[in-house]
């Protein structure tokens, strides 16, 4: 039987720079994407003499907007994957897509090349919300272009929703998210905002609600989202059975993965890599990976770090067998938890919906006794 392996490809075309990103993306670059779409097949076939030992289980087309690709352009990277890689039957393919890109060519055209999996960055139901991210489209459009996924064959379809936008109340919030629940999504991310010195929406310093009302708004998300029957899998994710994101998950894991595309990372064969974020130096060839030495990262302790962010949590037997480590420091710290934060069965230690909310504060901590 052979490994398994996920695919990440770099789309960085933006039809506008939403006023928070913060991740390698631009606007007015489409004239590009055909020369995207020829540099990636080039590059896919290059990896592929590496992989012959490995099955692809999931392939991810992350952005920016993967949409604004089409579907053909789509259609061609993957077929150029399937050619020169062992893809599984029932792999996960994601592509990420913005309500007002999401064309019937690139629904329909899609699907039929194989992705099975949308994540729409919907964000708010509340235009004036999305105006103030820099979003540019309505609820109306984004309800419009779910019901086109649907109807092109889509079943497995994830919104993404932000909370503790600025003025936000927790009406409003939850308004947002009862209306996300009416399109009866399998999987929703959710993510309070957070503001970067650089975007433009972080120059304005606007006013977020304070600390205590986005711990209060993140519990109520949680609630709501458990009484609608999705299991809360990652502090970030939920989903109904059978659809917690198999991609994603693998970055929990440390299951390996290829990057491809300008600002992607990669973590393969014991090395971890980053694409430098030039889209012309890429097109170029001439973005060569920057590569992690191996003796600077403990591979421990960010299971540690990473585990506590899900619900399967931190595995002590585990963390034994594949690192050779002591669990003892980390059971400690744990143990000294109130019971509202951590949840413990045999080996695995995890963390309630209330200890999400101290996590980062708890792997700190963690780490400091290790």
């Amino acid at each position: 039987m052979k490994n398994k392996l996920g695919l990440y490809l770099h789309v960085p075309f933006c039809a506008a720079k939403c006023s928070y990103c913060d991740f390698y993306s631009l606007s007015g670059k489409l004239e590009q994407r055909d020369a995207y779409t020829e540099r990636m097949m080039q590059d896919i076939r290059q990896q592929s003499a590496v992989c012959r030992d490995f099955s692809i289980d999931t392939i991810y087309f992350g952005g920016g907007t993967p949409s604004l690709l089409g579907g053909q352009r789509i259609a061609q990277i993957l077929q150029a994957i399937a050619a020169n890689y062992d893809v599984e039957p029932d792999a996960e393919i994601t592509v990420e897509a913005n309500p007002d890109s999401m064309t019937d060519e690139f629904l329909t055209v899609s699907r039929e090349a194989g992705v099975n999996r949308l994540s729409m960055g919907i964000q708010s139901a509340d235009d004036r919300e999305l105006q103030a991210l820099g979003r540019i489209h309505t609820f109306a459009q984004a309800r419009d272009a779910f019901f086109r996924a649907r109807t092109a064959g889509f079943a497995n379809l994830s919104v993404d929703l932000m909370y503790a936008l600025p003025n936000q109340s927790m009406e409003q919030l939850i308004r947002s998210l009862d209306a996300l629940l009416e399109l009866q999504p399998e999987h929703l991310s959710c993510y309070g905002l957070t503001l970067e010195e650089h975007t433009p929406l972080g120059r304005q310093h606007p006013i977020l609600p304070d600390e205590d009302t986005q711990a209060d708004m993140y519990l109520a998300v949680c609630d709501r989202m458990r009484r609608a029957g999705f299991a809360h899998y990652e502090i970030s994710n939920f989903a109904k059975p059978g659809f917690a994101s198999r991609h994603n998950s693998r970055y929990w894991k440390q299951s390996p993965y290829l990057g491809f595309g300008p600002g992607a990372h990669g973590d393969f064969a014991g090395e971890r890599y980053e694409i430098p974020r030039d889209l012309s130096a890429w097109l170029r060839g001439q973005a060569q990976p920057q590569r992690e030495d191996e003796r600077d990262i403990d591979r421990a302790a960010e299971y540690i770090m990473l585990s506590l962010r899900t619900s399967a949590g931190f595995d002590a037997d585990f963390y034994t067998k594949q690192f050779s480590a002591d669990p003892t420091p980390v059971q400690r710290v744990l143990s000294s938890l109130p019971k509202q934060y951590v949840h413990h069965t045999d080996s695995r230690w995890s963390l309630t919906e209330d200890g999400f909310l101290l996590s980062n504060a708890v792997i700190v901590s963690v780490l400091e006794e290790i």
